[in-house]
C-alpha cells in the first residue's frame, strides 16, 4: 500500500479543496483527500485499470471522479508550482541551465489530442528540467507536432518566474527562428546543428560543451517511465493524462525535502 509521509502530506494538503470544507458543512463529508491521493498514486505506479484498485482504498469510482476534478481545476499544477518555487528559494532548484526534450507515449485507446506518427498514434510528453534534472515544466501534446513548435507551449507550463539563461536541447531544436524568439525573452538556445543544415553555423563550440550534460533530461524521462501508467496513455481526456504526468513530477519534488 502506497502512503505519503506526514511531512509530505502537510506540504501539499492546503491545495486540495476538500481540506478546506468547514466542519459545520451540511451533508456527508467527502472522503479524505489524502486517501484519494494515495489511491491515485497506486494507479500511477502500477499502471492498473481503475476497477482493479485494491479494497483497502476508497471505491474506484470515487477515486476516479475526484482525480478528474483535481485535473480540471489545476490542483496538481498548483502543487507543482508551489513545490518548485519553495525548492528554488531553498537553493535546491537551479534554473540557470535547463534542458528540454520530449518522449513518446503510445495511445492505444484513442481520445483527445492524439496524433499519428510512424510509431503509431500517441502523445508527446515535453519536459524542461533544471541543472539537477528536476522538473521546471511538464506538458503533453499530440505526437504529430514537431518539437520546435512545442517549445513555446512548454513555457506556458513553466513553474517558476525566472526563465533559464541557457536552454539545451538536441538537434531537433536547431532552428534560427526559435533561437531568435527565445533570445528576445533572454534565453540562449544551445543545440547541435542538424547534419542537413544549409545555412551558416550559429552555435559557439565552447557553449556546446553544455550539451554533454543533456543526460539529465533523459534521466528525468527514465524516472517518469518507472511509473507504469505513463508508458501508454489509456486516458481518453488529455487533461487526465497530463494529471498523471504532473503527479509523477510532484513525487520527484517531494523527495527533495
Amino acid at each position: 500500500m502506497l502512503r505519503l509521509s506526514d511531512e509530505q502530506w502537510e506540504r501539499i494538503r492546503e491545495h486540495f479543496p476538500e481540506e478546506s470544507f468547514p466542519d459545520e458543512r451540511r451533508g456527508r463529508k467527502p472522503i479524505a483527500a489524502r486517501k484519494i491521493l494515495e489511491a491515485v498514486l497506486w494507479i500511477l505506479n502500477t499502471g492498473a485499470q481503475w476497477h482493479m484498485l485494491p479494497q483497502y482504498y476508497p471505491n474506484y469510482k470515487t477515486v476516479h471522479r475526484r482525480f478528474q476534478q483535481w485535473c480540471n481545476s489545476d490542483v496538481l499544477r498548483e502543487i507543482l508550482t508551489d513545490l518548485a518555487n519553495t525548492l528554488r528559494e531553498a537553493g535546491t532548484l537551479d534554473e540557470s541551465e535547463a534542458f528540454i526534450d520530449a518522449t513518446f507515449a503510445s495511445a492505444k485507446g484513442g481520445g483527445e489530442e492524439i496524433g499519428k506518427t510512424k510509431r503509431g498514434k500517441g502523445v508527446k510528453i515535453m519536459a524542461i528540467v533544471d541543472r539537477h534534472g528536476l522538473p521546471l515544466a511538464v506538458s503533453t501534446h499530440a505526437a504529430n507536432h514537431h518539437e520546435v513548435t512545442l517549445v513555446q507551449l512548454s513555457f506556458d507550463f513553466y513553474m517558476i518566474e525566472a526563465k533559464p539563461d541557457n536552454l539545451i536541447g538536441d538537434r531537433a531544436y536547431d532552428s534560427d527562428k526559435l533561437d531568435e524568439a527565445l533570445r528576445e525573452e533572454g534565453i540562449e538556445m544551445i543545440s547541435p546543428h542538424r547534419s542537413n543544415r544549409k545555412k551558416r553555423t550559429t552555435q559557439d563550440g565552447r557553449r556546446l560543451r553544455r550539451y554533454e550534460r543533456r543526460w539529465l533530461v533523459e534521466r528525468f524521462f527514465a524516472w517518469l517511465q518507472w511509473q507504469r501508467r505513463l508508458l501508454v496513455r489509456w486516458e481518453y481526456y488529455a487533461q487526465n493524462f497530463l494529471g498523471f504526468v504532473q503527479l509523477a513530477s510532484i513525487k520527484m519534488l517531494l523527495k527533495q525535502f
